[in-house]
């Protein structure tokens, strides 16, 4: 794939999920703390999301940097806009701005929750940019 099919691919599926979460490993099994914080957040709070790890390709991270303006990973994305990275995701988690933002109710015990562990409700994308 040429680095123009592979923004195509990120900012389509930026716009074809309403919660896009790009990340360093999978849901199930993620590559780095801030990754699976963010993955528990999600978790947590009970929405689907679809999720990519941008490890297979470095060229999947440029690409998707130069799309948000955004350097670090992981980077989610809620109705086509960038909310943030884990720190940011982590505190509106923490004050209940990311449930809000998510159109959903956030339990009182969610912050135990957000523990990482294997995702329970999220939507699978393939990764066909090998």
């Amino acid at each position: 794939m040429t680095n123009d099919e592979i923004r195509g691919f990120i900012d389509n599926a930026i716009q074809e999920n309403e919660v896009m979460l790009f990340m360093k490993g999978t849901p199930n099994q993620p590559a780095c703390g801030f990754s699976a914080r963010t993955a528990g957040a999600l978790n947590a709070l009970g929405v689907q999301y679809a999720a990519l790890d941008i490890l297979p390709d470095p060229r999947i991270r440029q690409e998707l940097s130069e799309l948000s303006g955004w350097p670090t990973i992981p980077q989610l994305f809620v109705k086509g806009e960038l909310v943030g990275g884990a720190d940011i995701v982590m505190e509106m988690f923490e004050n209940g701005e990311l449930a809000s933002t998510l159109g959903v109710e956030q339990a009182e015990d969610a912050a135990e929750l957000a523990e990482p562990e294997p995702a329970r409700q999220r939507i699978g994308l393939e990764n066909r940019l090998d």
